[in-house]
């Protein structure tokens, strides 16, 4: 292909730009890169990649750096700081909730391509609920989808998506992605009340580094990446910057002219004039290519049949966004300090699908219909941030206050028409011509939310309290068309959490927390009332422990979430939704993350979850109170484990891994009465890196990933719908770090 000779070419060029920087003194691997790493007189609290634990938000008595600037203290797997629970730079093991980190290490050792990959080895979090699916990043923590739910969030502001319209997150251009477990809202606002997510994006570091890559794989995968950065000449120190890029073209493994293409560019600029205060710039440029519908026809009795529903004559998804902020800020004193987090987001998708409605008795003809949806969303975040930390008497307190706003607007056209039936018998897919159908008028959804919070970290002895509460107004607008009737619903809500610790040991604290959140509805009752909003509360209880000393750190958390008002069929008139609806999500998660050696790591994750309906009818008026919900596994087990050989060994420069993820039995439909059956997939790592041939070879590196390399051929079903999985993938790599 064309791409191919011209990813060639700018590769190399990339390459031999950065030769100079290659041969200087400083030369560090990518992956050694922390986002905490700064210039010269730079307030960040501790060297780049050197492991230790930013103290900033503990025993220091200096404001700490945070406000989306994500975890810290990074040593392989392992984190010990993060700003996604708090808001400000607290360690793990203080922060009253369950939190983990996938770190740049990990994620690069896993190859991971898409955000839900990037959780396959963290409790409470599962991505596969819908089978193979590459249109969204679709997951779910303790039960709850946070993609419907809004709980996706990049550096520390919200990722709104509507409709059938989700910005998606190149998972290259992340420095790490972190899972905040349970209800959320006291910081962040609505959102699911299983948690959140929260994506940190690389960032320019004041280190001149590069990276460049070539991977192939399965189902005609090519891909080239590159990230390089540093500080500008000239600039005394004071301004860096760094260029994220990747580039894919792909099959899947539906085949039939199905693509996963990806075009993506992310220019970042940090501007540091003095010690007190930063700017820097994030921006994205993305193309995406996928197929519209990536299901099977489904037989009765829960199976998905081999009839691809989709046809590649018709069938693609193209999805063009782009993102421009930035990170602001200022250390009025030592003790004081002012962030501001700004982004604009703009989406816009068109798709084409295909849909089989019925098969004939002969199986041999498939009748079908088609679909047509353009969308465009624009978006805009805005976080204003006041940290201070003081004492009274022998309390010393952290608080964080602020004012934080967020709107979208969503335009959406429709149209729907006919297909030429499909002969299942030749499995004519792409040798009839379907025609466009005609888009309808317009409708159009805007949302806007504001919100005021404020959080006190206390600590007085070897206890550590921590409080917060947030008020949230939210005002929604839903037009059916251009000329009809505004449609409008005002909500609002308080939510908060209270979590107490006690340092029992050092490193070793068990906690307690309780916690709300609230979740706007859109729609109308058989009464024409807008619906209120779903409400939820968690209690959890848990330890954590990072033993001293090392870099292994482990935690166990039980909780009990229960989420009220949801949306149910209303019994006495099908056709409406009523809120009337609950689900009760209970269950404990352990975990322990180790870094034992460079390039020796282990991550380990259980979970075991019952998510039930408390209250709540089937589309048939049938009570189904109790059951439980489907697609949600009571039990998963996954661990991921890597082993470099050490220089003294007769194979050092060989790093091995290997990956292990249990799904459990779900059931299949909310009615339970057809359970999916329990899966164990396994995943390999092979790389070598080639400096331990000769030092001139430093920063070459061969790797290869396989993913569920047993080839487990399995569906998974959910509301009543069968879908299938991504069979045995393998993707190898050519990198080169300077």
């Amino acid at each position: 292909m064309p791409y191919r000779s011209s990813l060639l070419a700018v590769l190399l060029a990339i390459t031999a730009l950065a030769g100079p920087a290659a041969a200087q003194d400083g030369t560090i691997q990518l992956n050694e890169i922390s986002v905490d790493a700064a210039g010269p007189g730079s307030s960040a609290p501790g060297p780049a990649g050197s492991g230790g634990l930013n103290v900033s938000a503990g025993d220091g008595g200096t404001a700490a750096t945070s406000g989306g600037g994500g975890p810290s203290g990074i040593t392989g797997y392992t984190a010990r700081v993060t700003t996604a629970g708090t808001k400000t730079n607290t360690p793990i093991i203080e922060t009253p909730q369950s939190i983990s980190v996938v770190t740049r290490e990990q994620l690069n050792d896993r190859n991971v391509q898409t955000l839900s990959d990037a959780i396959n080895y963290v409790p409470g979090a599962i991505s596969a609920r819908s089978g193979f699916d590459p249109r969204f990043d679709q997951i779910f923590i303790r039960g709850f989808d946070v993609l419907t739910n809004q709980g996706t969030y990049r550096d520390g502001l919200r990722v709104i998506g509507s409709g059938f319209i989700y910005p998606r997150i190149e998972p290259y251009g992340a420095e790490a992605v972190t899972i905040l477990r349970g209800p959320s809202a006291g910081l962040y606002g609505l959102g699911s009340p299983g948690g959140i997510l929260d994506i940190t994006s690389k960032r320019p570091v004041f280190v001149p580094f590069g990276e460049v890559q070539f991977q192939a794989g399965s189902f005609d995968r090519f891909q080239g990446n590159f990230d390089v950065g540093g500080p500008i000449e000239g600039s005394g120190g004071t301004m860096a910057y760094r260029l994220t890029g990747l580039r894919r073209e792909a099959g899947t493994f539906i085949g039939l002219g199905t693509n996963d293409d990806r075009f993506n560019i992310a220019p970042a600029f940090t501007w540091k004039p003095d010690a007190a205060t930063t700017f820097t710039f994030l921006s994205e440029f993305q193309t995406t290519n996928t197929p519209a519908t990536t299901f099977y026809y489904n037989y009765p009795g829960f199976r998905a049949s081999p009839y691809y529903m989709g046809d590649f004559r018709f069938a693609g998804l193209d999805q063009t966004q782009y993102r421009v902020g930035y990170a602001f800020e200022h250390f009025i004193t030592p003790d004081l300090v002012f962030r501001q987090n700004f982004r604009h987001y703009g989406v816009f998708l068109s798709a084409k699908y295909v849909d089989i409605n019925g098969i004939n008795d002969a199986n041999t003809i498939g009748t079908r219909d088609t679909g047509y949806i353009r969308e465009g969303l624009v978006q805009q975040t805005l976080d204003n941030q006041l940290e201070a930390r003081f004492a009274t008497g022998p309390v010393a307190h952290t608080v964080v206050g602020g004012v934080d706003y967020a709107r979208y607007s969503l335009s959406a056209r429709f149209g729907f028409g006919l297909a030429p039936d499909l002969n299942l018998i030749t499995r004519n897919y792409g040798q009839q011509f379907i025609a466009t159908p005609t888009l309808g008028s317009a409708s159009r959804q805007t949302q806007e939310q504001i919100g005021v919070y404020l959080q006190d970290q206390a600590k007085f002895g070897d206890f550590i309290l921590t409080l917060n509460g947030r008020r949230d107004w939210v005002f929604q607008d839903n037009f059916a068309t251009p000329d009809s009737a505004v449609s409008r619903q005002d909500n609002g809500a308080f939510t908060g959490r209270v979590g107490l610790g006690y340092v029992l040991a050092p490193g070793l604290v068990p906690y307690a927390s309780y916690a709300t959140t609230f979740t706007p509805q859109v729609g109308l009752d058989r009464n024409g009332q807008a619906f209120k909003p779903a409400t939820g509360d968690q209690i959890e209880a848990g330890v954590k422990y990072l033993i001293p000393g090392t870099n292994i750190q482990t935690a166990f958390a039980g909780f009990d979430i229960t989420q009220s008002n949801i949306l149910i069929p209303d019994a006495s008139s099908l056709a409406f939704q009523t809120t009337g609806g609950a689900v009760r999500s209970k269950g404990f998660e352990a975990e322990a993350t180790a870094n034992l050696a460079p390039g020796t790591n282990l991550t380990i994750a259980y979970t075991h979850v019952d998510i039930r309906f408390v209250n709540s009818v089937s589309s048939t008026g049938q009570s189904i109170a109790g059951n439980l919900v489907s697609g949600i596994p009571q039990d998963t087990y996954a661990s991921f484990l890597t082993y470099a050989f050490p220089p003294s060994s007769a194979l050092r420069g060989l790093q091995i891994g290997g990956g292990i993820r249990y799904i459990g039995s779900s059931y299949a439909d909310d009615q339970n009465t057809v359970r999916n059956t329990a899966v164990t997939l396994y995943d390999a790592l092979v790389a070598y890196d080639f400096a331990a041939l000769d030092p001139k070879y430093k920063g070459f590196r061969a790797q290869l990933n396989g993913y569920n390399i047993f080839d487990r051929n399995y569906q998974t079903c959910s509301f009543g719908f069968c879908n299938r999985n991504q069979p045995a993938t393998v993707i190898g790599s050519l990198i080169y770090r300077w």
